[in-house]
């Protein structure tokens, strides 16, 4: 079993920044690829971003392509997202997320989930 425990959010004025961290404990060799996902009221849950085990493959939406930025520190078991020149169609809950294999894109390919912080970004 893993647990994922987020944190950062908040709140912040549209073209502010944001930095996500999700700490990872437990059964952390099980993982190898860790993503962020979003997801705003009435909306689907979505990938954001995620990132291989050595961080050598990345997934962006496009929705957050050249203002997120995915990484992690496996000596840390930590994930971390930086989110720069944010818009208020970034506001949501964002989760934290875990799997082994290979970078998946849909919420019922990962395992194992955090709780959730929320963005909210003010217009």
């Amino acid at each position: 079993q893993v647990q994922l425990v987020e944190s950062g959010g908040g709140l912040v004025q549209a073209g502010g920044s944001l930095r996500l961290s999700c700490a990872a404990s437990g059964r952390t060799d099980d993982i190898y690829v860790m993503g962020w996902f979003r997801q705003a009221p009435g909306e689907e849950r979505e990938l954001a971003a995620a990132i291989s085990w050595r961080g050598v493959h990345t997934y962006y939406a496009d929705s957050v392509k050249g203002r997120f930025t995915i990484s992690r520190d496996n000596g840390k078991n930590t994930v971390y997202l930086q989110m720069n020149s944010l818009k208020p169609e970034d506001t949501a809950i964002y989760y934290c997320a875990a799997r082994p294999g290979s970078v998946a894109v849909t919420a019922a390919d990962f395992g194992s989930w955090g709780q959730g912080t929320q963005v909210t970004v003010l217009e």
